[in-house]
């Protein structure tokens, strides 16, 4: 089993968007895929019209009274479940730090699932803290959505500066083009700049768009059922791109 988290610092980069379409993506493709909304405002779950709540939260799970695989949902996707997020997830840090090896936590509960789902993909709340200290050991590849603005690269860069102290061997960060707007000057300019600055920085990128933001109203994956629109084409680039580095 694979595992992907998108993550970042920043809040507003489109993570959630990129996990819920991917997640489909792959499960379309026949592979067996998991999502765990990990964000405690749960728009994950929101666009998959399950409720964002675990019965005793994740701290039941933590304290080792259920399976991870007991909160697992089915989506209306064939090959794709969920695991909800749940509003006590906010306090998750403090319910890691009461365990033993609190930063290797997730993987441990994980990897009972490693035999029946192909792909996990890890739905993260904008944070560093104990929290993503667990994902970034749980997953393989890190997804970092970049918006080609000041603000979101100096995030990327505090992020960066903390791997460098703080190695993960294993991982392998992924940062990519999110919510890009080519009308936008700023947008062009700090475009130029990722590239020229970044060599790993992914060529698909995810473009600022109104069908984007109506997945909401659907309450699916845009690319479930606009498959053809730009933002769902620049999806499926995105992930024929990341399986390269699987």
């Amino acid at each position: 089993m694979k595992v992907l988290a998108t993550y970042s610092i920043k809040g507003g980069v489109g993570k959630t968007a990129a996990a819920v379409n991917l997640a489909y993506l792959a499960a379309s493709e026949g592979f067996h895929t998991l999502l765990w909304d990990l964000d405690p405002q749960g728009a994950a779950s929101f666009n998959f019209r399950i409720k964002p709540k675990v019965k005793g939260g994740l701290r039941s799970v933590l304290l080792c009274k259920r399976q991870l695989d007991e909160v697992i949902k089915e989506t209306d996707f064939l090959g794709l479940d969920l695991i909800p997020s749940d509003f006590s997830y906010r306090n998750l840090d403090l319910k890691l730090y009461d365990a033993r090896k609190p930063d290797k936590q997730f993987r441990s509960l994980i990897e009972p699932l490693a035999q029946e789902y192909d792909f996990l993909f890890l739905d993260c709340a904008p944070s560093i803290s104990l929290v993503s200290e667990n994902v970034f050991r749980a997953a393989d590849l890190l997804l970092v959505p970049l918006i080609p603005t000041p603000l979101s690269m100096r995030s990327y860069d505090q992020l960066l500066r903390y791997f460098r102290k703080s190695p993960v061997n294993h991982l392998a960060l992924l940062p990519f083009v999110s919510m890009i707007d080519i009308r936008k000057r700023l947008h062009k300019e700090t475009l130029n700049s990722i590239f020229y600055d970044r060599k790993n920085v992914m060529r698909a990128m995810i473009p600022y768009a109104s069908q984007v933001e109506l997945m909401t109203v659907r309450q699916a994956p845009l690319c479930s059922y606009d498959k053809h629109s730009v933002p769902a084409l620049a999806f499926a680039r995105l992930w024929e791109e990341i399986k390269t580095h699987l």
